[in-house]
């Protein structure tokens, strides 16, 4: 077997930016939202290991927010896909209003867990 080079991990990064610059803008913007709601969970349990988890609820609250909102998100970004065949008769109009009920009733459960 041939022993991997930095020369081929270079060459596998440049592949793969050259292949993600041809996604539609539509599906890099709601990659960056997916970024930014898993980048805030981070923040957040680097903060709670740094500082702690007095309001444990208010860490949790704060976490599968972060992260139901991503996973959420990341749905939407399947739906809306024009390569995807699955959802090729779903609307991206109401692919967009079922995240939107979706995270609602997400944001609306975990205010109830705040207490």
């Amino acid at each position: 077997m041939a022993r991997s080079t930095s020369k081929d991990a270079q060459d596998l990064f440049r592949a793969l930016w050259s292949a993600y610059s041809a996604t539609p803008t539509n599906l890099k913007i709601i990659d960056l939202y997916v970024m930014y709601a898993v980048f805030t969970a981070l923040i957040q349990v680097v903060y709670m290991a740094m500082v702690g988890s007095f309001p444990f609820n208010s860490f949790l609250s704060g976490v599968l927010s972060c992260v139901g909102t991503a996973v959420l998100a990341v749905c939407l970004r399947i739906q809306v896909n024009k390569e995807n065949k699955e959802f090729k008769d779903l609307a991206p109009e109401r692919a967009f209003a079922d995240f939107v009920l979706c995270n609602l009733v997400l944001h609306l459960v975990i205010m109830n867990f705040l207490g």
